[in-house]
């Protein structure tokens, strides 16, 4: 009997795992071994094949769904079909990529947005907060930035890690995009200080929101 797409797939991603890739990324919460340079070269043969992309993610197998999440159409996607791939995406990585891969290039980003945001799920908010992210920078007609400044101030302190991080990051892009709001997001991350002492490699960015503000605003205007 002829082997499959999937089936071939799959032996493939087998045969590029690396135990000691896959100890490396268990430390971030990924449970894969595939280099991800090797994973990007075979989803660069396959080209789109959004009907093998589910059926990899069908498999539940980390390595497989972030194959998925390269090969796939991202337009095909439905509504629900999005929102339920989220709920199942508990690696890092692969909740990542199916955000900043899929989810920000479906007709439903912002239907998606406000619903996530708002859900008791931590890791599925933290998505909706990603995609408001993402609407502060590139698209903040409409948003009400005092009410997430709000939302932000009463809950960040408090929040799970993943949402906690997500919100900041929130709290940053406004505060670097806005300036009628900037004062305000220098003050909530001043008080709350989250991610103040965050250890951060030399030449790289702090994520404290007043250290990432300033550096922001001061690159772009040239200081």
């Amino acid at each position: 009997m002829a082997e499959t797409a999937i089936e071939s797939v799959t032996a493939e991603l087998a045969a590029l795992e690396d135990p000691k890739m896959r100890e490396a990324n268990r430390k971030r919460g990924d449970d894969h071994g595939v280099n991800l340079s090797a994973l990007r070269a075979v989803a660069k043969r396959l080209k789109t094949q959004h009907q093998l992309a589910r059926e990899l993610w069908a498999t539940d197998d980390t390595a497989a769904r972030l194959l998925s999440l390269l090969i796939c159409r991202p337009k095909a996607f439905e509504l629900q079909e999005l929102d339920t791939m989220l709920r199942q995406a508990r690696a890092p990585k692969v909740h990542d990529w199916l955000v900043n891969y899929v989810v920000k290039k479906s007709p439903h980003a912002e239907e998606l947005r406000i619903t996530w945001t708002g859900d008791p799920d931590q890791v599925v908010a933290s998505a909706g907060w990603a995609l408001t992210t993402e609407r502060v920078a590139k698209k903040p007609g409409g948003l009400d930035l005092s009410g997430l400044l709000d939302t932000i101030e009463a809950d960040m302190k408090d929040a799970p890690d993943r949402l906690q991080w997500a919100m900041n990051h929130a709290l940053a892009q406004i505060g670097i995009e806005h300036p009628g709001h900037r004062a305000r997001a220098i003050d909530i991350g001043e008080r709350l200080e989250v991610l103040k002492d965050y250890p951060t490699p030399p030449n790289c960015t702090s994520p404290f929101a007043p250290i990432w503000i300033n550096e922001m605003v001061s690159r772009r205007s040239g200081a």
